[in-house]
């Protein structure tokens, strides 16, 4: 008995750690990295590095002052610094960018006590928190390099919610060549980083498929064109590699699908009966809320609890 090791969960460890794992969400989001310098040119991969290396100095300076251990090495710094620059116009002043990192990493991350601690998704969190706070620069649009219109203007959600005419087409939509955010106009760029996720087991099937299909079907019960819903705005990254995150989304295979169905359902609201013509970021925020309590609906009980006998 004196042999024994006593210690909490859990008892099994794999050969993947949090940084392989980081590592492996970097390198899915490469193509849309590369996607976007082709689509809007050399500031946006400015962008990245400048909102990655705040995320990372954010979290090493706090944990310094804090005197808690390090965590720049496990990459997660990194991930979150790219996906915020992801949500971001290209044209985002740079220090506004900085003030989101560091709301990402302090406020969200950091103060619920680090990675996996934190009740939300902090580059999500801190988009909105920018949206909020810097609305004109949030909300300033820069068109491929090669378009007429250099600045400004309407993205195709936007457009589509006004009524305008000569929309995106499909190949437009599916190649990126339209206005939006740093790295989320290429839809075929986020869907080979999905897939890759999906490959390396990264992510599973269930949040994305329940969270587009949600999107598809309810466009087509309301009238809307479902291809172009599901290629229009921030839902292949929101689905792919921010509804997804461990942290904040249920660990379940039914949660997960209850997860997936509620951003789609969120974001329709929004972008049909809103006055926002986006809605994944909120859908997302919203249901990373309710994880606990779709975790707890959709938990196991072990075999016989709850079932004694009665005296």
């Amino acid at each position: 008995m004196e042999q024994l090791t006593v210690s909490v969960s859990p008892h099994f460890s794999g050969k993947r750690t949090t940084k392989n794992i980081m590592l492996d969400v970097i390198i899915a989001l490469l193509p849309a990295l590369i996607a976007s310098f082709i689509i809007f040119g050399w500031r946006s991969l400015l962008v990245a590095g400048v909102c990655s290396a705040s995320c990372v100095l954010a979290e090493f300076f706090f944990e310094k002052l804090c005197k808690k251990t390090i965590t720049i090495s496990d990459l997660s710094a990194v991930v979150t610094g790219i996906l915020l620059a992801f949500n971001l116009p290209v044209t985002i002043p740079l220090w506004q960018a900085v003030l989101g990192s560091v709301t990402a990493i302090i406020v969200v991350k950091q103060l619920f006590g680090g990675i996996g601690q934190n009740f939300a998704n902090p580059a999500i969190t801190a988009r909105i928190m920018m949206l909020i706070a810097f609305s004109d620069t949030m909300t300033k649009w820069q068109f491929p390099q090669n378009s007429v219109d250099a600045i400004s203007g309407a993205t195709p959600l936007a457009a589509a919610a006004k009524g305008l005419e000569n929309l995106p087409s499909y190949i437009s939509l599916f190649l990126g060549n339209h206005g939006g955010c740093i790295g989320e106009t290429c839809s075929l760029a986020l869907i080979l980083g999905g897939i890759y996720l999906l490959i390396r087991k990264v992510i599973t099937w269930h949040i994305p498929a329940a969270f587009i299909g949600t999107v598809a079907f309810m466009s087509l019960v309301c009238g809307k064109d479902p291809l172009y819903q599901i290629l229009s705005g921030g839902l292949m990254l929101g689905a792919f590699f921010m509804a997804t995150d461990y942290a904040t989304s249920p660990s379940t295979k039914w949660g997960k699908i209850i997860f997936g169905i509620g951003c789609g359902l969120v974001t329709i609201l929004i972008r049909f009966w809103g006055s926002l013509p986006e809605g994944v970021s909120y859908s997302i925020l919203l249901m990373n809320i309710l994880t606990p309590y779709i975790s707890k609906l959709t938990r196991q009980k072990p075999l016989g609890a709850g079932g004694g006998a009665k005296s």
